[in-house]
């Protein structure tokens, strides 16, 4: 009643006024800290800290943000907070000790407009439950974490050395030769056959994947997710995301129609035809969403974490490889000397090769493919770094800083193999190296990528020696979406034994 008196005392100017004083009051009581919750940068009224953030290095922000507020701050994003957590201790703190809590994950915008129903990498409680055991099952039963899955992989990298054999040692470009040989492993696990690196509607489709994962991190993502009413009648990068996956979707669910052409259920021959068997088995089960809707967004979720990171990963390889050639010859050595001559290498040889395996984790480290990993949300009130965060909040963890640590790692800023290697030279492992994220949500794809990763680097340094275009150098600059890639480059692979 006060409100609507003073209303009516008002001029057209005056009421005016008062609106704006009403909405701002509003806003600041609406979205104060409440007791004891990580401090936040000064932000502005109804957009927060968004005009804040690094359009295309949001990461870098962060980082200048824990500087000041320490290794626990907030960000608000439009109308909503997220927590942001920085550094070993505190991820740790999150992801393995109070674990338990952080299990959900926000539906942000941007992902309902891309999926029709969410896939693993975003869904919630039973749903959530349901489908990680499915999918871990029928991952497994196809070979992933098994000694069958090897010959898969070492197949394909034969097509694989043999098209940079074509090379003949002249520069090229080698990102959709890469992306197309690791994603041949994910597409035989789910789509049960592969594809051919001259298939150009193929490389289309990779093409998309890769300008889609840019622009998932970029700054017109976080716009949208803050203001999703405003935005989706802006133009702006957001509208190529949705195009780009859109295809990318549209391309699963042809695969997906074609497999149900020929199904026979009692003799599954991948992933979508297990998935297609569960569906008729869990008719009766709506709660558990097993639905053509939310095959489409696992299949597509199993692209990029079976795909997308462990090629840009290997790209990134390549380039600390051409970058110090002392370590490229150490690797060499190592691998003439435990597989001879002709022999290939299989996952047995790790254990002899601690000095290879210290590299393909060091390049993991020092690439840091994925700067902020997806968002979690708390599924109760719990504590981190004495801070209160109440339960639906979001958090996001920055792995960058943790796998940067200055008070983990002896040098952070330096390709330093050395990370990973006892006094005596064995392989060691550290518990801040967190690439796939930890705790009860990580990164599903990290039994099949820490395989893949493993054959085809120490294939690919068998066959070959890596150097920089006469005349050239090579820079480690990158470009940042979702992922962390390489800037688009040419490479030369020599063939080992043939001079430059």
């Amino acid at each position: 009643m006060l409100v609507w008196w003073l209303w009516e005392q008002l001029d057209a100017w005056s009421a005016l006024i008062f609106i704006v004083v009403l909405l701002l009051v509003s806003d600041y009581l609406k979205n104060r800290d409440g007791k004891n919750f990580p401090p936040s940068p000064i932000w502005v009224p109804f957009v927060g800290d968004l005009f804040s953030m690094t359009s295309d290095q949001p990461h870098q922000y962060m980082a200048k943000l824990k500087e000041k507020y320490g290794d626990i701050y907030s960000l608000r994003l439009g109308g909503s907070k997220t927590v942001i957590v920085n550094g070993y201790k505190l991820a740790r703190e999150a992801l393995l000790t109070q674990g338990y809590a952080l299990t959900g994950r926000p539906q942000p915008a941007i992902y309902e407009r891309i999926y029709k129903k969410p896939g693993i990498g975003l869904s919630n409680g039973y749903t959530w439950k349901e489908h990680k055991r499915f999918v871990l099952t029928t991952l497994r039963n196809f070979g992933v974490g098994k000694k069958s899955l090897e010959s898969i992989i070492m197949e394909e990298v034969k097509f694989f050395v043999e098209a940079f054999e074509e090379e003949r040692g002249q520069p090229f470009n080698p990102h959709y030769m890469i992306n197309n040989a690791v994603s041949n492993i994910i597409c035989l696990i789910v789509l049960g056959h592969r594809f051919e690196y001259s298939d150009s509607h193929y490389q289309e489709i990779q093409h998309l994947m890769n300008k889609g994962a840019y622009l998932e991190g970029s700054w017109w993502t976080w716009a949208y997710n803050a203001f999703p009413g405003l935005m989706r009648y802006l133009p702006g990068g957001h509208n190529e995301l949705f195009s780009s996956y859109g295809k990318v979707m549209d391309f699963l669910r042809e695969e997906i129609r074609n497999h149900k052409k020929d199904l026979d259920p009692t003799s599954p021959r991948d992933f979508i035809d297990a998935y297609l068997k569960e569906m008729e088995k869990r008719k009766n089960d709506p709660a558990a969403e097993f639905n053509d809707d939310t095959l489409c967004s696992n299949t597509f979720d199993l692209f990029v974490a079976g795909g997308e990171t462990t090629a840009t990963t290997l790209r990134w390889a390549l380039l600390f490889m051409a970058q110090n050639p002392h370590i490229q010859e150490k690797v060499q050595a190592e691998i003439d000397s435990v597989l001879g001559q002709t022999r290939l290498p299989s996952m047995e040889d790790k254990i002899n090769l601690p000095y290879t395996e210290a590299v393909v984790h060091e390049v993991q480290r020092k690439a840091d493919i994925v700067p902020v990993n997806l968002l979690k949300m708390t599924t109760e009130d719990m504590t981190i770094g004495g801070y209160l965060i109440p339960k639906d909040t979001a958090i996001l963890i920055n792995l960058s800083s943790v796998l940067n640590d200055k008070d983990e790692w002896e040098t952070p800023d330096t390709f330093n193999p050395g990370h990973f290697l006892t006094p005596d030279g064995k392989f060691r492992r550290r518990e801040a190296f967190m690439p796939f994220s930890a705790g009860k949500r990580p990164c599903l794809g990290e039994p099949l990528a820490r395989i893949e990763l493993f054959l085809f680097f120490t294939c690919l340094l068998k066959k070959f020696t890596f150097r920089a275009p006469e005349g050239t150098s090579l820079t480690l600059d990158a470009i940042t979406g979702f992922t962390r890639a390489p800037l688009p480059h040419k490479i030369c692979a020599i063939p080992r034994g043939q001079t430059a």
